[in-house]
């Protein structure tokens, strides 16, 4: 018989509550696996550890995990051995690796299981009222500023022509610079929304319009994770 893959909610940060985060039903489905496929390891052993299963079998999947290595990591499901599916943060698949290993999964007729729980992004677009009829997620903007400047007068150009809210996020130690060229580039009318430590006790979501952000100066949110989220009218 084989077994099924389980893709695993984690938690955003580590002061969030499971209780209050994940379902009921995470506990007896962590005691059935045995074995999990991780994005790194130290994050998985963290979550593992709050069911007492921190010693179980993992083995990694992200950015630099060859394609034809997926195989591999499903031939444990193909001998009956359920195994789960688990990001360093939020959802598998969402902005995360995973998505072409469920796609093979599913060529091979192999059981999978999606469980509920916290995405940053959603909770970032839900949070910030700026619109969620249309959306687009665009993941990590350029590092160099040409570019990324591009990139920010691109998005505020397809969300007033399309009437669409647009999120993207950045490494949290280059959280303010970022926050500073998204200032300097867009239009005074456009509505930006900084939305930090989401499910921590220190949750802030910030709202204004760049013209506001231009007069009561930037919050800090140096090295805090955040999710920016861009409506243009």
């Amino acid at each position: 018989m084989t077994g099924t893959l389980y893709l695993l909610p984690n938690l955003l940060c580590d002061e969030a509550s499971i209780a209050s985060s994940l379902p009921p039903n995470i506990h007896e489905i962590i005691q059935k696996l045995d074995g999990v496929i991780s994005e790194s390891e130290k994050p998985a052993r963290r979550f593992l550890g709050h069911f007492k299963r921190a010693s179980l079998p993992q083995k990694l999947l992200n950015e630099h995990t060859d394609l034809k290595e997926l195989p591999e990591l499903l031939q444990p499901l193909l001998e009956g051995k359920n195994l789960g599916l688990l990001s360093d943060a939020g959802l598998p698949c969402i902005a995360d690796p995973g998505a072409e290993l469920v796609r093979l999964a599913r060529q091979k007729n192999i059981p999978i299981q999606a469980i509920v729980g916290p995405s940053s992004i959603f909770l970032a677009l839900m949070l910030s009222g700026l619109g969620g009829q249309r959306f687009s997620f665009h993941g990590y903007l350029p590092r160099d500023a040409a570019p990324r400047q591009e990139a920010i007068r691109r998005l505020e150009r397809n969300s007033r022509k399309e009437a669409s809210t647009e999120l993207f996020m950045e490494a949290p130690y280059r959280n303010q610079e970022l926050l500073k060229a998204l200032i300097e580039t867009l239009e005074p009318t456009t509505e930006l929304a900084l939305c930090t430590d989401l499910t921590a006790p220190t949750e802030s979501v910030i709202v204004k319009s760049i013209a506001e952000f231009r007069k009561d100066g930037l919050p800090e949110i140096n090295k805090r994770p955040t999710v920016f989220v861009l409506r243009s009218k």
